[in-house]
């Protein structure tokens, strides 16, 4: 198997690098955080370069693009932790192409690539506990429309987002809706995250929405899936600056007279630190490949590659705060942001344990290792 990008992967990557060292410096990023998370400025940026229409297809004013260019472009995001969630413009590309009839995809779909128009996924309600099936947001039909009831948590920049994806269940069945922020109905009460962006508690009572698709469990699991390899890149790339980042501060800081960086017993660490990270991202590439699998293989390694990523993200994260000592978990230092990404991460689409749960449940007599 050839694990080599190619030329076009390459350039995307290097305009994303460049936009983030350039243009998402922490500075600017810290201004973000205390202007309440999201920048509107910063997300019509990224959609400049044409990644709001990466998963959306070249007839619907999209790039067309696939996991590989996904997975290439959240890495470089995640170096530069950015706040704006652009994993859930490319959740939102993929669903709407691949599962909304064709009124909803006209209406819809040139603005996600465009950056007019920024679509989340708003699938979590309170003690749901990662479970998609549950459920309690009810849509009842309303003419040729439907109307939504219901409550749903943690909607990353839900207060400021233009639309959301929403998970309800109609006639017994878990179907899928598209609601616009201004619809009737709709209440956003906006925070900022533990890791500095902005998410919202979304209430819809009677609020207008469009049907995306009746089949609304098949495309949730895909809508999360795509957002857990999203997620596995993204935190690849942050653990890829944090050791990087532990690594320049070993080659300065000073004790006895002599660099850290010389002491072996703290580079048999940071050789710990590099081996989680590289394991993490064999298990971001199994997961970007896997996207395009039938559901139940697509699914199982979905939580393969979570978990892997979740036990890399603790030791990378806490490692690299304890070999910075004090300073590390200090506001004013960049390595303690990296550290709340980590963490938010690791909680995001399923924890470690639940996603270890999941490889279990599905795990089969032979473990995966004989035919």
């Amino acid at each position: 198997m050839d694990f080599n990008f190619s030329d076009d992967q390459e350039q995307l990557r290097d305009a994303v690098r460049k936009w983030v060292d350039k243009g998402y410096d922490f500075e600017r990023r810290r201004g973000i955080v205390a202007a309440g998370g999201f920048s509107r400025e910063a997300y019509t940026e990224l959609t400049e370069l044409g990644l709001g229409g990466l998963y959306v297809s070249e007839e619907l004013g999209g790039l067309g693009m696939g996991p590989v260019e996904g997975m290439v472009v959240m890495e470089e995001l995640g170096r530069g932790i950015v706040l704006e969630p652009l994993a859930h413009t490319l959740i939102a590309g993929a669903v709407l192409t691949g599962y909304a009839p064709a009124d909803v995809q006209a209406a819809w779909c040139g603005k996600v690539a465009s950056g007019e128009a920024l679509v989340v996924l708003a699938q979590q309600e309170r003690a749901g506990r990662y479970n998609l099936a549950a459920c309690k947001t009810q849509a009842t039909q309303a003419g040729s429309g439907w109307t939504l009831t219901g409550a749903k948590s943690v909607v990353p920049a839900g207060d400021v987002a233009d639309a959301y994806l929403v998970p309800a269940v109609a006639n017994g069945k878990l179907a899928l809706f598209i609601v616009a922020r201004d619809a009737a109905g709709v209440s956003a009460k906006g925070y900022v995250s533990q890791d500095g962006s902005r998410a919202a508690e979304l209430h819809l009572n009677n609020a207008a929405a469009q049907l995306v698709t009746a089949d609304g469990q098949t495309a949730l699991e895909h809508a999360v899936d795509i957002g857990v390899a999203a997620l596995c890149a993204e935190a690849v790339g942050v653990m890829d600056k944090t050791v990087a980042i532990t690594i320049e501060y070993m080659n300065m800081r000073k004790q006895f007279g002599v660099v850290i960086s010389s002491f072996q017993a703290l580079r048999h660490r940071l050789a710990d630190m590099k081996m989680q990270l590289e394991l993490a991202r064999s298990m971001s590439y199994y997961a970007t490949l896997k996207l395009n699998d039938p559901a139940p293989e697509r699914r199982r390694a979905m939580s393969r590659a979570k978990y892997q990523l979740g036990v890399s993200m603790r030791f990378v994260g806490q490692q690299a705060v304890q070999l910075h000592g004090g300073i590390g978990v200090t506001d004013e230092y960049i390595v303690s942001h990296y550290f709340k990404k980590l963490t938010q991460l690791e909680m995001t689409f399923g924890d470690t344990l639940h996603h270890l749960g999941e490889v279990s449940a599905h795990m089969q007599d032979t473990a995966g290792v004989f035919a």
